[in-house]
């Protein structure tokens, strides 16, 4: 069996298939339908199974399309936005790495947030046609199909022999338990079909007298999965870089191939950096650019015992017992359950003659120990034992990543032991056929009780507030002529982001106060620096009304917080107030009233207060 890249036969990691498993059938012969259809008829079979199995996970989605994600409603708004983005800079032009769409009038920094732009930008005419919601659904399951696909094609075309091997590995890598806790509305970390190919072309480096095309490929895939998720990628060159050094130590002979893998990793990166280099340069030092996540943030880590516990959202899981060992639903990076935790170390002693699994295991340790962030915590309680990450988690780039999810590279290391270690059950079962039924039983049993407690049950969703019929009909457009914004109650922020979908349906052509981003603190006091905040800087409005929100009391008023309204209604160019129905919507009504002394009129589903008058 040939590649196209070397045009002899198949490699792996080690080197060359053996000549004898090289198939030379005639490609004309009589059988040669039978032949054809049998090579490729596995192939089929596992697209479908991931075709299957995300149409199951999203399932809620797509059968009540007035329902959201019931844990994460406020990132799906947000995706949707950024899909609305994408569209917006291929119909109007509009500058990519940034937006004034949102947090009137200072802008969001893009490139320093979700943008996905490799995902939204070909994915225009599905936003364009069916809205940004059917766009965010779409990207989210095919996102889970093309990243089973991906790692199969990449296991069983480079790494196994095996078919077999390659679809239990990708199914893992695709499913996992990490992978399904992160669907919850983070189609950009689910979405990982570009790491086995940046797998796949950094092994392809050895090959002599190619590293300039052989480079310039994994640079392209470096750019595409960096305009996708940066953190993804940090992680992914981390653990190549772990296996790619075991497998130098344990196997001296590969050194011969150092001069044109070093080569091609050069171009590779000399071409990222030149294609990277201005939106990098947008990310750290732009418009709305911070240094780092806060304390609190970076302080988001994996429990030691949830390495062994059920996640929720599986047939074993339930997500109240979930709650002490994770921050949220959407971060369930570290939960395995206590069968597969010993399977692991298991095929890694099995398997240890193989240099490729050494290192995946020692990849595999390092994100483990630094998901467990500055202090080990265990069973919902600190210990006040330090751990490896609190001497790096202030270090630049370092200080932007939440350490929980290196728990989330764990997911590629341990479906590619599996793949291994069904292959290697696969040739037992070739060299001793008398054994053969009897190895091929207890491996399924072994894989049996490891995976199928952890097979996904479908996202749990909640319905959604449809958009007031104010946005739908464009009876805003007047109100924000000349360059004014939309300002929703409550103000847009991490507990409430209907607002962007709002925007996001008019295909942003709808400019709002706020939103929900990460964006600097610019508080003169702020106490740690201009690290990222979840949202705006506070201004005496927003936390007016954020009050209300959580305690559906409207707080004192005095004049100061009135002339303070009207400054912040300035400053956000206000041109119109809106307020949908709500827990708490008298309160907000009355607050909004009282601050401003403007009535509001009921129309279009809202109530609307127009500013203009009072601002101008």
């Amino acid at each position: 069996m040939t590649t196209p890249e070397s045009g002899v036969g198949r490699e792996r990691v080690l080197g060359p298939v053996p000549s004898s498993a090289v198939r030379r059938d005639d490609p004309g012969g009589p059988d040669a339908g039978v032949r054809l259809a049998g090579r490729w008829l596995p192939d089929v079979v596992a697209v479908v199974s991931f075709v299957l199995l995300a149409l199951w996970v999203t399932a809620r989605f797509w059968t009540n399309p007035d329902h959201e994600s019931l844990v994460n409603p406020t990132d799906q708004a947000q995706f949707e936005w950024m899909m609305a983005h994408g569209a917006r800079v291929v119909t109007d032009f509009a500058y990519p790495f940034g937006s004034d769409r949102m947090n009137v009038p200072e802008g969001v920094n893009l490139m320093a947030n979700t943008s996905v732009l490799s995902v939204s930008l070909p994915m225009t005419p599905v936003t364009v046609l069916f809205g940004p919601r059917a766009a965010f659904l779409l990207f989210l399951t095919s996102a889970m199909i093309a990243t089973g696909t991906a790692w199969y094609l990449v296991i069983s075309r480079v790494l196994t022999r095996s078919r077999l091997a390659a679809w239990v590995g990708a199914t893992f890598c695709a499913f996992s338990p990490a992978m399904i806790s992160h669907a919850n509305a983070h189609p950009n970390i689910v979405a990982q079909y570009v790491v086995p190919l940046i797998v796949w072309r950094t092994l392809a480096l050895r090959e002599p007298g190619r590293s300039v095309r052989n480079g310039l490929l994994l640079g392209l895939l470096v750019v595409w999965q960096a305009f996708l998720n940066l953190e993804i990628l940090l992680m992914t060159a981390v653990g190549l870089g772990v296996v790619v050094a075991v497998l130098v130590v344990r196997r001296p002979d590969l050194r011969r191939h150092g001069r044109p893998f070093l080569t091609g990793l050069g171009v590779a990166a000399a071409l990222a950096l030149v294609v990277l280099a201005y939106p990098l340069y947008v990310q750290f030092f732009g418009p709305g650019a911070y240094e780092g996540l806060s304390r609190l943030i970076r302080g988001y880590r994996s429990d030691l015992a949830s390495f062994v516990a059920w996640p929720g959202e599986s047939l074993a899981g339930d997500p109240r017992d979930t709650e002490r060992l994770a921050k949220n639903p959407t971060e369930e990076n570290a939960f395995f359950g206590w069968p597969l935790v010993l399977l692991v170390p298991a095929l890694v002693w099995w398997l240890r003659d193989r240099a490729e699994v050494l290192g995946l295991a020692a990849a595999g340790l390092l994100f483990a120990v630094l998901s467990l962030g500055r202090e080990i915590r265990y069973n919902g309680r600190d210990t006040g034992v330090p751990a490896p990450w609190g001497a790096l988690e202030n270090l630049p780039i370092l200080h932007s990543v939440v350490p929980t999810r290196w728990a989330l590279a764990l997911t590629p290391v341990v479906g590619l032991l599996l793949a291994y270690g069904v292959e290697r059950a696969g040739e037992l079962g070739r060299r001793h056929p008398a054994a053969r039924r009897q190895i091929r039983f207890g491996a399924v049993t072994v894989l049996a009780m490891a995976l199928l407690p952890l097979l996904p049950t479908p996202l749990p969703t909640a319905r959604l507030d449809p958009v007031p019929e104010f946005v739908t009909s464009g009876a805003w457009r007047p109100y924000l002529a000349g360059g004014r914004s939309l300002v929703a109650l409550p103000l847009p922020d991490t507990d409430d982001a209907d607002p962007l979908r709002w925007s996001a349906v008019t295909g942003l052509e709808m400019p709002i106060a706020r939103g929900y981003f990460l964006g600097p603190d610019r508080r003169p006091d702020a106490p740690e620096g201009r690290i990222a905040l979840f949202g705006a800087t506070p201004r005496p409005t927003s936390s007016f009304f954020v009050t209300i929100r959580r305690t559906g009391a409207v707080p004192p008023i005095t004049p100061q917080d009135r002339v303070a309204a009207v400054d912040d209604l300035r400053y956000w160019r206000a041109g119109a107030v809106v307020l949908a129905p709500h827990r708490y919507e008298e309160a907000l009504r009355r607050g909004m009233t009282e601050l401003t002394g403007v009535e509001p009129v009921r129309t279009g589903g809202v109530w609307l207060w127009d500013v203009r008058p009072l601002v101008d």
